[in-house]
């Protein structure tokens, strides 16, 4: 099944690729991959919530924001690699969560990007990770993730 396809199954539209909020590119195709820039879980052009996790901002939510996250880098994948046809899995996601001081549920939050890969890829979505909990994140965003993708 292409992604395209899984995509409408699953009911999930892609977002618009996000523009930079800095002086660099949302993704980079190299030697059979797709690399993306971090991701913030903008929705609509606008941040859904800012804070830590653990403090302002519940885990569940920020296990959502994770999740916009992906699909904001699986949009920039696709545009950059020339389509979603072109996105043949997952390799690695980074991902980083705002905590407050005595925050440990990173992996829990991070699980939202990598469970919506997995649905989206299937065997092809399981990948190697990183959860790492941070002071702070670009515009006090609580979450932030990156994907590496194969090509087809």
């Amino acid at each position: 099944m292409s992604v395209a396809a899984r995509l409408a199954e699953l009911g999930i539209e892609l977002p618009e690729v996000a523009p930079p909020v800095a002086s660099y590119v949302p993704a980079v195709v190299h030697g059979g991959l797709v690399y993306t820039s971090g991701q913030l879980p903008f929705a609509s052009g606008e941040l859904p919530a800012t804070g830590k996790v653990g403090a302002e901002v519940p885990a569940e939510d920020a296990k959502g924001y994770a999740r916009t996250c992906a699909l904001n880098a699986l949009a920039a994948a696709a545009s950059a690699a020339g389509g979603l046809e072109k996105i043949g899995g997952v390799l690695r996601v980074g991902g980083f969560v705002a905590s407050a001081p005595s925050f440990t549920g990173q992996p829990g939050v991070i699980n939202g990007a990598s469970e919506v890969l997995g649905e989206i890829f299937g065997d092809a979505g399981r990948h190697a990770r990183a959860a790492v909990g941070v002071a702070v994140l670009p515009l006090d965003s609580p979450v932030e993730v990156e994907v590496t993708f194969t090509l087809a």
